[in-house]
């Protein structure tokens, strides 16, 4: 089978705004007398704004809806200061693009944070966006991969997702699609159909490609 195309999150992936995003929630979690450890990660590495607020709020005296708003207006805020790439990610988006082949950017932050961020990525790489503005659930649903598929027009055995977390991971393997995961604040297991990658220096355009030949021979 031919690799059709390549679905990257951003967070963490592309970019390296995982860390900003922690800071964030972070913050707020403390003005609302709520200490943040590690042992929250797996709530806020990779969620959405909204699943996050519901987070925070389980475990404090505030509104979710409120905290939606403060989560979305100060990442947005940090991540419009500037960005910086993930290691590699300049050099495979570049590879990719002179191999012509299509790629989406699936991600779980919203239309508002993904504007500031394709100030430094660049829009134009990307033949889809989606954001979590843009589906009823996001990520770790299938939900914004299978729209991402829907609009590449293309099944998910023949385009790979890239991802750095584990909630990532949940949505781009529930859809279907073989993933490469390059782990950045949280650890991943390597299965059957993922190949776990220290950094997006050591993936190329023909590792991609053998992610779909490899999912292909296990049907």
């Amino acid at each position: 089978m031919t690799l059709r195309a390549v679905l990257f999150d951003m967070d963490g992936t592309l970019v390296d705004t995982e860390a900003v995003w922690w800071t964030t929630v972070e913050r707020i979690a403390a003005t609302e007398g709520y200490p943040l450890t590690s042992a929250d990660a797996a709530h806020v590495t990779g969620a959405a704004v909204a699943d996050t607020a519901r987070y925070l709020a389980s475990v404090s005296t505030a509104g979710s809806a409120a905290l939606a708003v403060r989560l979305d207006e100060d990442f947005r805020v940090a991540v419009g200061a500037g960005v910086s790439f993930r290691p590699g990610a300049v050099r495979l988006l570049d590879r990719l693009a002179r191999a012509a082949i299509p790629l989406a950017l699936v991600t779980a932050s919203p239309r508002s944070v993904v504007t500031e961020v394709l100030r430094t990525v660049g829009a134009d790489r990307f033949a889809v966006t989606v954001t979590a503005d843009d589906t009823v659930r996001t990520k770790p649903h299938p939900d914004p991969y299978l729209a991402a598929l829907d609009q590449l027009g293309y099944s998910a055995d023949v385009c790979v997702a890239v991802e750095d977390s584990p909630t990532g991971l949940a949505s781009a393997e529930a859809a279907g699609c073989p993933v490469l995961a390059v782990p950045s604040m949280l650890p991943i297991p390597r299965a059957p159909g993922r190949v776990v990658l220290p950094s997006l220096e050591q993936v190329d355009v023909d590792g991609l490609r053998a992610l779909v030949g490899d999912s292909a021979a296990r049907r």
